[in-house]
């Protein structure tokens, strides 16, 4: 797998980041199928779905670092103790509204 800073992964979720508005979110998959066929190589993977875990993964770090909110049946994950194991079914992602406050 690439460096996580430099992964096609992280470019396309920064993109989706930059580009949806709070309080617009978008759907880990949107990123995963954002991937061109030579990124998903490069990812060591044949299809966008492979990259499902990896992406929930780098949205729950950058969640850690107050980058992005993950929201699950439209209220945001705070801070309590949960682990991304501990989350079922479907997620979705949008910038920190904190930042939005800064912009």
């Amino acid at each position: 797998m690439a460096d996580s800073d430099s992964s096609p992964v992280k470019k396309h979720l920064l993109v989706f980041l930059e580009n949806r508005q709070p309080p617009k979110t978008f759907c880990p998959s949107e990123v995963a199928r954002a991937l061109s066929s030579d990124e998903l190589q490069s990812e060591c993977v044949q299809e966008w779905r492979q990259l499902m875990p990896r992406i929930r993964e780098l949205a729950w770090e950058m969640r850690a670092n107050g980058e992005l909110e993950v929201l699950q049946r439209g209220e945001v994950i705070g801070d309590a103790v949960v682990s991304l194991d501990d989350l079922r079914g479907p997620i979705r992602i949008r910038r920190a509204q904190k930042e939005m406050a800064n912009a």
